[in-house]
């Protein structure tokens, strides 16, 4: 990594100048210590983060990484925002909205100073043909199933409908957008804030492509047309990425920082030390080591906060012999998860047996999946595998990250010693990771999910037959039709019912093993203000300053 500093002053020396002062006035520098960035970022309200990752894209309808939406979030806006506290809907690039006595109608209404990032007003229109966008087959957007509740969006983003003016999503005048739903969504705001559901700038796009075309240059620096408070000013790919104060953005007196600028470090000791050496403010993440020291030492700038995700691992279904529930059952029950928090995570994370993570808006997990090495090995012997006689070696997919390796090799060792079957390891970079799940070119591959708006429906739609992030090739209709009604139920106890019953066939039919439910760890500078631990590790920037006091 290359750090960005914040440059130096520079002073320039008249010719008339002797030269002895002009060499003692360079002995002098030189003797001075040099500014990090966090020590320049200070007085320039600039912040520097690490991002755990360098994103696959800024285009907001194609990506589905945390290390983009972090990103994302500072570029654009949705019609609602996250309170920085709790996340709660509030306004956004919508100033309010109406609903329905029936819950199936909202009317929004703009901000009247909304404007893009160079200067055009933000209009209706632009969120109509946004989200025409999002939902075009073309595109390839893995998170159309997000529009599902939309009156004949499924049917538009599986090409059965052509004519957009059907779907339930019309321009009232230029500041009035209406959204109808086919039946009423209790989460329908939050879900909002979910960046598949972020305006993107029309004119721009079509100046370097299709509407719905992929790749195009649109997301380049001095390209690039968000309407969130900061705008994309530098991207040097692996080494940073820079946005800085939108001055046209419609709450721009809010916005207190002037810069903030990512970096994509993956290696988690190489954060660390920035963190330590004063290069950024915030750590994306922590090596475990590192995380089980500061547990118990309680040093200030480290948070374990609350984090709605889970941990797991994703099975092809349509690969031999994982095509078998019965192998699939038997990798799931031989994982001693309680070993694995104990003596790898080290960090506070929950073990995970069942799917759904129990800090889910007061989700209570019914079923729950144990530890059964016994069990394990008959289903392997039913299937035609007895102590692992005849099984192939199967591929382990992870993302270059040391603790993904710690754990692979933890589980590659499980299995060997407890079923008798051989696990090849292999780590791939963020991106080509990504492409190569989306490929299903993988027989297990480790994942991870975590909320973007805090309802148990973020980890079940995940599994939908047709779910654009569904990379297991399982399919279950009972399934699919469970999911579709938890979607619209408002009754509390019908809603956690029914998730009782998707987590009962989940955990029948193993198209995925759930690991452990996350805690976010992270080193924090004490100077940043404004930042708070939210349940889904969400920190909207536009809220957070630096307090040069606070050193």
């Amino acid at each position: 990594m290359r750090p960005h500093l914040a440059p130096l002053r520079s002073h320039r020396h008249t010719t008339w100048i002797p030269v002895i002062l002009v060499v003692a006035g360079l002995f002098t520098a030189a003797c001075q210590p040099r500014q990090t960035a966090v020590e320049a970022g200070l007085a320039d309200q600039v912040l520097h983060l690490g991002n755990g990752a360098e994103p696959e894209s800024l285009d907001p309808h194609i990506t589905t990484g945390f290390p983009e939406y972090k990103i994302l979030n500072t570029l654009f806006e949705g019609l609602v925002a996250p309170d920085p506290r709790d996340l709660s809907p509030t306004p956004g690039a919508a100033a309010s909205w109406d609903i329905s006595e029936d819950g199936t109608r909202y009317v929004f209404h703009l901000q009247p100073e909304g404007r893009w990032s160079n200067g055009d007003p933000v209009t209706a229109g632009d969120f109509v043909t946004s989200f025409q966008r999002a939902l075009s087959p073309r595109l390839g957007n893995r998170y159309t199933y997000l529009y599902d509740p939309i009156v004949n969006a499924r049917a538009f983003a599986e090409a059965e409908l052509d004519d957009f003016s059907l779907v339930g999503i019309q321009e009232i005048d230029r500041l009035t957008l209406e959204i109808r739903l086919t039946e009423p969504v209790p989460y329908f705001l939050s879900l909002l804030t979910h960046n598949a559901f972020y305006p993107v700038h029309p004119p721009t796009i079509l100046a370097h492509g299709d509407l719905d075309e992929r790749a195009t240059r649109w997301i380049r620096p001095g390209v690039l047309v968000g309407n969130g408070p900061f705008r994309l000013t530098e991207w040097r790919t692996n080494s940073f990425l820079r946005v800085e104060r939108n001055p046209h953005y419609w709450d721009a007196e809010t916005v207190g920082l002037n810069a903030v600028v990512f970096y994509p470090i993956e290696n988690q000791d190489t954060e660390e030390r920035a963190y330590r050496s004063g290069q950024i403010h915030a750590t994306s993440s922590l090596p475990r080591a590192t995380v089980a020291r500061l547990s118990e030492t309680g040093a200030p700038e480290f948070r374990a906060d609350p984090f709605v995700g889970v941990y797991y691992f994703t099975l092809n279904t349509t690969r031999p012999p994982l095509d078998d529930v019965r192998v699939r059952r038997a990798l799931a029950l031989a994982i001693d998860r309680d070993n694995i928090v104990a003596t790898v995570t080290r960090g506070g994370e929950t073990p995970a047996r069942h799917f759904i993570p129990d800090s889910t808006a007061g989700y209570r997990p019914g079923p729950l999946l144990g530890e059964d090495v016994a069990e394990a090995r008959r289903l392997l012997a039913e299937a035609g595998f007895p102590d692992g006689r005849g099984f192939p070696t199967l591929e382990l997919l992870f993302n270059t990250l040391e603790s993904h390796r710690e754990i692979a090799q933890v589980l590659q060792q499980m299995w060997r010693e407890t079923l008798g079957i051989n696990i090849r390891l292999f780590n791939q970079e963020w991106q080509v990771y990504l492409a190569t799940r989306r490929s299903g070119n993988f027989d297990v591959s480790r994942a991870g999910w975590v909320a973007s708006y805090n309802d148990p429906t973020v980890f079940t739609n995940l599994l939908i037959s047709d779910a654009g992030n569904n990379d297991t090739g399982w399919a279950n209709d009972e399934y699919d039709r469970l999911a579709v009604r938890a979607r619209h139920t408002i009754d509390p106890g019908e809603r956690l019912a029914l998730f009782h019953r998707m987590e009962e066939i989940l955990l029948k039919e193993m198209p995925v093993i759930p690991l452990y439910f996350y805690r976010s760890h992270y080193l924090l500078h004490p100077a940043v203000r404004n930042w708070h631990p939210t349940p889904l590790n969400q920190h909207p920037l536009k809220h957070v300053y630096l307090d040069p006091g606070s050193q």
